[in-house]
């Protein structure tokens, strides 16, 4: 018999930012990377184009600042919701208060993310 009443998840909610940190991760993170973290320190990017000022500049623009909210926060919801999962997965069975702490950890770093861009920019 099919329930004609269930009850709502807010699951949906939860995989989203999981696919939207798991996709950034992937496809962004490895180019940051790379520029950042090989290009600049072997001298093939000029390093005065990463100097504070234009890194300021950078974030005061809207691209620049949702970039960085986005490096810094999509992420940690990829892993906090798998640390959810993979306790539930190891029979480590936290139930709403391991929710609970997962997603608000990631909000936290989250919320640090905005408060770091709008101090920045």
């Amino acid at each position: 018999m099919i329930n004609q009443n269930p009850k709502r998840s807010d699951e949906p909610i939860w995989w989203g930012l999981f696919g939207a940190g798991g996709t950034w991760f992937a496809m962004i993170s490895p180019v940051t990377i790379l520029v950042v973290g090989l290009l600049l320190p072997l001298g093939i990017i000029n390093p005065d184009a990463f100097s504070y000022e234009n890194m300021t500049h950078f974030m005061a623009n809207i691209f620049g600042a949702l970039f960085t909210i986005g490096t810094l926060a999509l992420p940690i919801w990829h892993a906090m919701h798998r640390v959810h999962h993979g306790m539930h997965d190891l029979k480590f069975h936290t139930g709403t208060a391991g929710k609970v702490a997962c997603y608000a950890f990631a909000f936290l770093v989250s919320a640090l993310a905005v408060v770091f861009v709008l101090m920045v920019g």
